[in-house]
């Protein structure tokens, strides 16, 4: 059997945090391990404990989840934050996704959902909940956004498998190259599309028709 997958909560309200570990604590294969309260407490609890899942509110005191996420992310790239709010709009989502979070759920979200959002997170995948896809991709996309794709052939071949989830490791062996090489060619695709978390690359990728 697989080891548990480690998560910590974070919530400025005691009611959500309590009833986000009591749904969890049915789940045999998830262990929460810790919880904060606010940014800096989350900071501090995920660089000590390196979850494999954070659960992140954004609206918070002292520190909001968006900074922290983005100071968890300076430390710890392979950090794995799913963000869980109450707002649904696309200013919102946008800055979530330059944080580097890999989801964005809404706390109205079944527990089922939210079990399953942890689960493909943890597995290298992003995980959007319905109604925030639909506020994301129902504006139109502008001609200037697929005209120019500055990406070789390759690049964009890398870039379509981790749109779809897939790991570095599992990219190189599906494309016969080293490891080493793809996480060049992640680095390439950053630095070209001057993008920086795998939600907006999977966002590009989308928006290009790299991937359907």
């Amino acid at each position: 059997m697989s080891e548990a997958i480690r998560v910590v909560i974070v919530d400025d309200h005691q009611v959500v945090i309590d009833g986000f570990m009591a749904r969890l604590e049915m789940e045999p294969d998830i262990s929460v391990i810790g919880t904060a309260s606010n940014g800096v407490e989350a900071v501090e609890l995920v660089k000590s404990l390196e979850p494999d899942v954070t659960l992140m509110d954004i609206s918070m005191p002292i520190m909001n989840g968006i900074d922290a996420t983005n100071m968890i992310k300076e430390s710890l790239p392979d950090a794995k934050v799913l963000m869980l709010t109450m707002h649904n709009n696309r200013e919102y989502i946008m800055k979530v996704m330059q944080s580097g979070a890999v989801g964005y759920m809404l706390k109205e979200i079944s527990s089922e959902k939210m079990v399953q959002a942890i689960k493909t997170v943890n597995q290298g995948s992003t995980y959007f909940c319905e109604k925030v896809t639909q506020t994301l991709f129902t504006q139109p996309v502008t001609p200037s956004q697929t005209l120019s794709n500055p990406l070789s052939r390759r690049e964009e071949a890398v870039l379509k498998l981790v749109a779809e989830g897939a790991s570095s490791k599992k990219i190189a062996n599906l494309l016969n190259i080293s490891y080493r090489t793809v996480e060049t060619h992640r680095q390439n695709i950053k630095h070209k599309l001057d993008i920086h978390s795998t939600a907006e690359l999977a966002k590009y990728a989308v928006m290009q028709g790299i991937v359907d």
